[in-house]
């Protein structure tokens, strides 16, 4: 064991400024060998290269493991059948990411015989949640290295000032220093310029949509069908849930949807400002609304919506492991269960709207809601009904008069 305690550790490494430092400070810090973990969740990046750039910063081995179907098979299309937003907006990218990333992590843990891991989350944030409460979970004994709550940089201007005289090789720049997290569901910005919220972002900082203003002139129709809430086709081909997400990706990128610029509460207390690009995301989470307004009952819409604020809650504050979160997950997912059909979305310069939606389960009857003549409905029900709806309204103005 080295002076420390720690003999191995494995790190959560993504190649850039934060857990590059990390790797060289760790080694110099606790003295023991550093294994890195590389998670492929769709984040479009070459991750051989950062395997390589592990090994040459000393890592005693550097793996890559490709977790992109799993992370939209079991973290975002449990979310997109919950509706799961943040805030009203935020689609919970990194959020959902994070849990799948440590799972992922927590298995090299116990194949290797490490004595802890290691992040590079910061101490302000969100994710040091995520990743310690995931952690814990698969492991409740694990040690957790943080970096950034135990060296003495005080932003990320130092970090890489530290990399330049290590020569560690890093993206980030004096003159771009915000924070990059990309995933097959989205990517973020945050941190440096971005942390003005009077400050427009740059066009030029997005990866995954097209600037509104230049999509194309002709609107985009796309029909998505799902089963049980679930998204398995597209135009009508059928798509295994990754290679569906990265379509529709593609195609709403183009068009201009998807882009969030959101000041949101940190679970940790502050307000933090975020923006965010989630093109598929954001067709995924409209077209189900679609099928649902055919498909659900109005109460069951209702209850849904009434847990979303504390589904969203728990994802975002790292709960995804938590007996609530299950739990909710099972109510949730049996409402779901009736949510199957198809629908049309019309994607025009960043906007997005229904179009069209059908489904073999409707609860729709046309003969029911027309404005023709119809011999299933008596309009003169609809008095009686709405003087019972009206009963604690008529008392509520009698009482208030005066007596006598």
């Amino acid at each position: 064991m080295s002076g420390r305690g720690i003999a191995k550790l494995v790190l959560a490494y993504s190649g850039g400024l934060d857990t590059s430092v990390a790797m060289e400070w760790i080694r110099e810090t606790y003295g023991c060998q550093v294994i890195a973990f590389c998670a492929d969740v769709g984040q479009g990046e070459d991750l051989a290269a950062a395997q390589g750039k592990a090994l040459r910063l000393g890592a005693e081995s550097a793996h890559v493991v490709d977790m992109k179907a799993e992370f939209v098979r079991d973290y975002v299309f449990p979310a997109i059948r919950a509706g799961a937003v943040y805030e009203g907006e935020y689609l919970l990218g990194t959020s959902l990411a994070r849990p799948c990333i440590a799972r992922g992590m927590m298995e090299l843990y116990r194949q290797v015989g490490a004595d802890a891991i290691a992040h590079g989350a910061t101490g302000k944030g969100n994710d040091q949640v995520r990743f310690e409460l995931a952690a814990y979970h698969f492991e409740p004994s694990v040690r957790v290295v943080a970096p950034w709550r135990e060296w003495s940089f005080r932003g990320r201007q130092e970090l890489i000032d530290y990399a330049r005289v290590h020569g560690i090789p890093v993206e980030a720049t004096t003159e771009k220093p915000y924070s990059v997290d990309r995933n097959l569901l989205h990517t973020s910005y945050e941190g440096g310029v971005l942390e003005d919220p009077w400050r427009e972002p740059d066009p030029a900082m997005f990866q995954l949509t097209r600037d509104p203003t230049a999509a194309p002139d002709q609107p985009r129709r796309v029909e998505i069908a799902l089963e049980r809430g679930d998204p398995v086709a597209v135009d009508g081909e059928a798509l295994e849930p990754a290679a569906l997400l990265a379509r529709l990706n593609g195609i709403a990128g183009e068009h201009g949807v998807g882009r969030v610029d959101l000041v949101e509460n940190r679970f940790v207390g502050m307000k933090s400002r975020g923006v965010y690009e989630t093109p598929g995301g954001t067709l995924l989470h409209w077209a189900r609304r679609a099928v649902e307004s055919l498909t659900l009952d109005r109460e069951l819409v209702r209850l849904r919506d009434d847990l979303v604020p504390r589904y969203a809650g728990l994802v975002y504050n790292g709960f995804w492991f938590s007996p609530e979160r299950e739990a909710l997950q099972g109510l949730i997912d049996d409402i779901a269960s009736r949510v199957t059909g198809t629908a049309r979305l019309l994607l025009y310069k960043g906007g997005v709207r229904v179009a069209g939606r059908k489904s073999p389960h409707s609860l729709y009857r046309p003969d029911l809601a027309t404005f023709e003549a119809d011999a299933v409905y008596d309009q003169r029900d609809a008095a009686g009904f709405i003087r019972l709806q009206a009963l604690r309204l008529r008392v509520r103005t009698e009482a208030s008069k005066p007596r006598g």
